[in-house]
C-alpha cells in the first residue's frame, strides 16, 4: 500500500506491506533508529512514539494505521538547531539513562502527557505512572520520576 506521513515534520511517501509495524517503517524505511524494538508485545515501551500527538507503542500499530497523519520519534523531540528538549536535559541531569535502550520511548511518553497537560508533573501519581510506562533493567524508576517532575518545571505553561 501507499502511504503518506508526516515523521519529524518530513513527508514520506513510502509503499509497505500492510501488515508492517509502524516501528520496523520508521527504523527501515525512514532510518530512524531511535525507536527501539524490545518485546515487541507493547509491553517494555522502547517503541513508543508519538502518533497526532498521542503516545503509541510502535510495535503494535500497522504502519498503514498513520497514512495521512504525523509521527514524532526521539529524533524529533531536540530543536531544530540542535539545543535539546527539556525532557533530554532533565534525564542528563537526573541521570535517568544508563543503557540508554528504554530511554526513547520513556521521553516520549512524557513528551506525549506533557504536551496534552503540562500539569501532569505536578502530580506525584502521574508522573509515577509515567515513569513506570515502560521497562527499564538499569537506572530502576526514581530517577526517570525525577527527571519528568524537572523537565515539567521547565515546560512551556499556555498564557491566561
Amino acid at each position: 500500500m501507499r502511504i503518506t506521513v508526516r515523521v519529524n515534520d518530513r513527508e514520506y511517501r513510502l509503499d509497505v506491506e500492510p501488515r508492517r509495524i509502524l516501528a520496523d517503517v520508521l527504523r527501515e524505511d525512514c532510518g530512524l533508529t531511535g525507536t527501539h524494538l524490545g518485546c515487541e508485545h507493547g509491553v517494555c515501551g522502547a517503541c513508543t512514539v508519538l502518533v497526532d500527538g498521542a503516545a503509541v507503542r510502535s510495535c503494535l500499530m500497522l504502519a498503514v494505521q498513520c497514512d495521512g497523519g504525523a509521527v514524532r520519534t526521539v529524533e524529533g523531540l531536540a530543536g531544530r538547531d540542535g539545543e535539546p528538549h527539556p525532557l533530554q536535559r532533565a534525564f542528563s541531569a537526573e541521570h535517568a539513562l544508563q543503557c540508554g535502550f528504554c530511554t526513547p520511548g520513556f521521553l516520549m511518553a512524557a513528551a506525549g502527557a506533557l504536551e496534552a497537560d503540562p500539569a501532569v508533573g505536578e502530580d506525584p501519581e502521574r508522573v509515577a505512572a509515567l515513569a513506570g510506562s515502560g521497562i527499564c533493567r538499569c537506572t530502576g524508576y526514581e530517577p526517570i520520576r525525577r527527571a519528568i517532575t524537572r523537565a515539567a518545571r521547565e515546560w512551556p505553561r499556555p498564557a491566561t
